[in-house]
């Protein structure tokens, strides 16, 4: 079975399902100790837990922030890299955790004693990556398990962007995520009362935006060399903007989730509405997306397109493009920025 058919039918598996600590379908074993053992699989990897994890390390925004929607705020012994403010209603918790801006080294991360660390990002294990702590497997030798977003999952271990399967990238993905940490962090109910909520929230927006014309949604961010990202098809926002009623502009694009291009190929392209990117600041809020917005409409070259006549260039973070608890808030956000006659906006 592969990995995506794989993925797919986990996903339905939980969704169809009452979920209970060990999960649907899912028996505990039990250690020499008695103890109930609760697996999950990552990224074709088994997670495998005696008790709910004490010392999770949270790395990356998304990972972050389910830690905090998922009620585990007070087992967090570290918290790295924020993409931009946390969403308001994790302030408070965030301000109790400890946070660092930048990644910890191996030896860092090691020093803090985690029994749990989850990434928002799989470079943070990936071989290649300069601020790696070491392969998945190479800490579970350890004793410290891990979690990769599974939208996000590489293609083996130790590996990063170099081929994410785009089967993954589904929303079912992080309801299933949320389900599988819920399990193996004893807080299955908190989790299912995240699923219903965010699941819920982005129906509604697919409801509204029912029929309504599909604008091409291209989402760039300007370099200070001059050049251009684009956020390609296998990158999260792509699920965003269909479910908000549109269509990414550069979706066939799947070679990885950032693609570099010119002028050229945006002018080629002329997207209907441009959203930014801004990163990586934990003060950062869309407003601060702003000098983004002035570099592409006050370039000469870019005058003509529809999205810079028509006024629709908008400030976007980067933290709402990615695959966890941020996926409602980003899918309202989006849906109001395209379609405003329906959003009041």
């Amino acid at each position: 079975m592969t990995r995506s058919v794989f993925a797919r039918l986990r996903s339905g598996a939980l969704l169809a399902c009452t979920i209970v600590v060990t999960g649907c379908g899912v028996q505990p074993l039990s250690d020499a100790g008695g103890a109930a053992v609760v697996t999950r699989v990552n990224c074709g990897i088994d997670v495998a837990v005696d008790g709910p994890p004490q010392r999770i390390y949270a790395a990356y925004q998304p990972s972050i922030e389910i830690a905090h929607a998922l009620g585990v705020t007070d087992r967090l012994v570290g918290t790295a890299f924020l993409d931009s403010a946390v969403l308001p209603e994790y302030a408070d918790a965030q301000a109790r955790a400890p946070y660092v801006e930048k990644l910890p080294s191996r030896d860092e991360l090691l020093a803090q004693r985690p029994d749990f660390v989850m990434s928002g990002f799989n470079g943070v294990f990936a071989s290649s990556a300069q601020n790696s702590v070491g392969t998945r497997a190479s800490l579970h030798e350890l004793g410290v398990r891990t979690w990769v977003l599974s939208p996000l999952c590489p293609s083996a271990d130790g590996l990063a962007d170099e081929a994410i399967d785009a089967d993954t990238v589904r929303f079912d993905n992080v309801y299933a995520d949320l389900r599988d940490l819920g399990a193996l962090w004893g807080t299955p109910e908190r989790a299912e009362e995240v699923v219903t909520q965010l699941s819920s929230r982005i129906d509604a927006v697919r409801a509204k935006v029912g029929d309504a014309a599909k604008p091409r949604v291209a989402v760039v961010t300007p370099k200070d060399d001059g050049s251009y990202t684009v956020a390609g098809g296998l990158d999260f926002i792509t699920q965003i903007i269909e479910a908000a009623g549109g269509v990414n502009a550069f979706a066939d694009l799947t070679t990885k989730r950032n693609v570099p291009i010119g002028a050229e190929e945006l002018i080629a392209r002329d997207p209907d509405i441009i959203l930014t990117s801004l990163c990586c600041k934990a003060t950062y809020t869309r407003a601060d997306g702003r000098p983004q917005v002035d570099k592409i409409v006050g370039n000469p070259a870019f005058a003509n397109l529809a999205a810079v006549r028509n006024a629709t260039v908008h400030p976007f973070l980067f933290a709402d493009r990615a695959a966890g608890v941020r996926i409602a808030h980003a899918t309202e956000l989006v849906a109001a920025l395209i379609h405003p006659e329906l959003f009041g906006r």
